[in-house]
C-alpha cells in the first residue's frame, strides 16, 4: 500500500466500530431493484462545488455523460448553502420523496447523515468501482462495513503565503512555534499579517489542527469515548491565544468580504487553508499578488512533530428514495473520476485513476509551482481522525465560541470546551452510548 493510501485510512478503526456505536437506521437498499429496461433513467444530483470562474462547469461534465449515455440521463443542481442547511433540505426532501437519487456529503457529516436514515446500502454496485479510488477514502463512505457513495476528495491543510511579500520583509516560513509567534509579530509591526483567525472556520480547522495528534473521538466497549481538550487543542488554543492577544493576525471571517479586501489591500500575506482553497484565495485576493503565492507544509507550529489535518473533504452518497441505486453508482463512478475537470473545481481528488495536475490558471497565481504535488504531500502528512454523528452541532458550536475571541469576551481554548460539551450532549440527544 501506498503512503498515500496509507495516510487516508482516518480513523479507520473508529469507522469500524462506528456501526457498533451507531442506531441502525441506514437503509438496506438493494441495488438489484434498479430498473433494468431500456427505458431511459432520470438521475438527479445535488452538490456544493463553487463553478467558479475558470472551472469547468458542473453542468458541463455532466453534458458529457449526458452525451455518451442516452439511457441514463442526469440533471445536477447546485445548492449554494451552507452544508448543514442542505442536509437540513435533503431531510426534509427525502420525507416528501422529492430527494434527488445522490447528494454530496462531507465525511464529517456521513455519520450522523447515516444516523438518520438518508442513505442507501449500495455496497454491491461500489465494490465495482472500489479500485478507481484510494482505500482510504473509500472506506470513509462506509459504516459497519456497508458502502454508502463513493468519495470524491479530500482536503489536507496547508500553509498559503505571499514569497515576495516574506522576501521583501526579510521574512521565511515559520518552522517552529516559537518561529511563528516571532514572525507574526514582526510582520504584523510592517503592517502585514502571515497569519488569519478565521472564526467561521474554526470547526473543521481547529479540529483538523488538534486532531491531527491527538484524535477527539473514538469508540471503547460500543461507547463513544470523547476528549476534544486535549494536548493537540491546547497547543492550537496557545498558538491563536498569542496571536490574537499581539494582534499578530487578521481576525476576518474567512467567508466575509473583509477578508477579501485583507487579501487585496496587501494586508494579509499568509494564511492556514484547506488545499480546496488554492482557488478560491486566488479569486479572493483578485489580481493582487498573481505570481508571488506559494504553497507549503504547515511547520511544527502545533507541537505535533508538524503532522496536519483535514479540512473537509466529501464524497457523493447514494440516498434513501433512489429507484435507481446501480444507474446512479454507473455515473458516479464516472463522474468522481474525471480528475482534470474536478482539479478545476478546486478539488484534491480521491480517484487514483491518473495523478492530478495542477490547472494553468492556478500555476499563474503561484509563481508557476506544481501545488497538486504539495497537496499530496499534505495528504501523506494527515493525522488519524474521525467525525461523531451530529458533528454539524459541534462545529456550530465552536463557531459561536470563536466569535467570542475576537470581540474579546472569550478566549481560544473556550472552542475547545465547547466542541466537548456540545459532543457528548449531542451523542446522548442521538440515543447514543458515551463513556463517562
Amino acid at each position: 500500500m501506498t503512503s498515500f493510501n496509507k495516510r487516508f485510512m482516518v480513523g479507520l478503526a473508529s469507522i469500524a466500530a462506528l456501526g457498533l456505536a451507531l442506531s441502525g437506521c441506514g437503509s438496506s437498499g438493494n441495488s438489484a431493484s434498479s430498473d433494468s429496461s431500456s427505458d431511459k433513467v432520470e438521475i438527479t444530483y445535488m452538490h456544493r462545488l463553487p463553478d467558479g470562474e475558470g472551472m469547468t462547469l458542473v453542468n458541463d461534465i455532466v453534458k458529457k455523460w449526458n452525451d455518451a449515455h442516452p439511457n441514463i440521463q442526469v440533471t445536477a443542481t447546485k445548492f449554494d448553502g451552507k452544508p448543514a442547511e442542505m442536509i437540513k433540505k435533503l431531510e426534509t426532501d427525502i420525507k416528501s420523496d422529492a430527494a434527488p437519487d445522490l447528494a454530496q456529503i462531507g465525511y464529517g457529516e456521513l455519520p450522523e447523515v447515516f444516523n438518520k436514515g438518508m442513505l442507501q446500502d449500495v455496497t454491491t454496485e461500489a465494490a465495482k468501482y472500489q479500485n478507481n479510488f484510494a482505500s482510504g477514502p473509500f472506506d470513509l463512505m462506509q459504516v459497519n462495513g456497508k458502502t454508502y457513495g463513493l468519495p470524491q476528495d479530500t482536503g489536507p491543510l496547508v500553509y498559503y503565503y505571499n514569497a515576495t511579500e516574506f522576501q521583501n520583509l526579510g521574512l521565511s516560513v515559520p518552522t517552529t512555534k516559537d518561529e511563528l509567534i516571532e514572525t507574526a509579530k514582526k510582520a504584523a509591526e510592517q503592517g502585514k499579517y502571515i497569519m488569519a483567525y478565521e472564526p467561521d472556520e474554526t470547526g473543521y480547522m481547529f479540529s483538523g489542527l488538534a486532531g491531527a495528534s491527538d484524535p477527539w473521538y473514538t469508540v471503547k466497549d460500543d461507547a463513544w469515548v470523547v476528549n476534544t481538550q486535549t494536548d493537540g487543542s491546547a497547543a492550537v488554543a496557545d498558538v491563536f491565544q498569542q496571536l490574537v492577544d499581539a494582534k499578530a493576525a487578521t481576525t476576518n471571517p474567512r467567508w466575509d468580504a473583509s477578508f477579501d479586501t485583507s487579501l487585496q489591500d496587501g494586508t494579509l500575506i499568509g494564511t492556514i487553508g484547506a488545499a480546496w482553497e488554492a482557488p478560491l484565495l486566488q479569486s479572493s485576493a483578485g489580481d493582487t499578488g498573481k505570481g508571488e503565492w506559494r504553497v507549503t507544509q504547515i511547520g511544527d507550529w502545533f507541537d505535533n512533530g508538524g503532522k496536519t489535518g483535514s479540512d473537509g473533504g466529501s464524497g457523493v452518497a447514494v440516498l434513501k428514495n433512489s429507484k435507481h441505486p446501480a444507474e446512479a453508482m454507473e455515473f458516479l463512478n464516472w463522474f468522481n473520476t474525471q480528475v482534470e475537470d474536478l482539479t478545476s473545481q478546486g478539488l484534491v481528488v480521491a480517484a487514483s485513476t491518473e495523478a492530478a495536475k495542477t490547472p494553468d490558471s492556478w500555476s499563474e497565481f503561484y509563481g508557476g509551482q506544481d501545488i497538486m504535488k504539495e497537496f499530496a504531500t499534505a495528504n501523506d502528512n494527515m493525522g488519524d481522525f474521525a467525525y461523531i454523528p451530529g458533528f454539524s452541532a459541534v462545529t456550530a458550536a465552536m463557531t459561536e465560541a470563536a466569535a467570542k475571541v475576537v470581540d474579546g469576551s472569550g478566549k481560544v481554548e473556550d472552542i475547545f470546551s465547547a466542541a466537548q460539551t456540545t459532543s457528548v450532549d449531542t451523542l446522548k440527544n442521538l440515543g447514543l452510548t458515551v463513556s463517562e
